[in-house]
């Protein structure tokens, strides 16, 4: 499981934020710059924390990627083909083992 810290290093680097230009304490937080603080004083915490919301509620979705991917592409095809009731409820047990929140 990431921590806190690790997220917010990873949503720096996803909003393209140099990490070495920011100080993070132990929690995770932002606390301030090292160098080059922007010109814009927008909040960087509210920026990663909304970024950090967007990408936990979409877990669902990389996750049912991960199954998907997982079946295969030839086996979903091959499953369509020959019994799409069968294809249908075994992507019906992914989308219910990963529900949309």
């Amino acid at each position: 499981m990431e921590t806190q810290f690790e997220k917010t290093v990873k949503a720096l680097k996803e909003l393209k934020i140099p990490v070495e230009n920011v100080q993070i304490n132990g929690f995770g937080e932002i606390v301030g710059w090292v160098k080059d603080e922007p010109k814009d004083k927008t909040d960087l915490n509210a920026v990663v924390a909304k970024y950090q919301k967007e990408y936990t509620d979409l877990e669902y979705s990389r996750k049912r990627l991960e199954e998907y991917n997982a079946i295969g592409l030839g086996e979903q095809l091959d499953m369509i083909y020959h019994d799409i009731d069968g294809w249908k409820a075994k992507i019906k047990s992914v989308k219910d083992k990963f529900p949309k929140p």
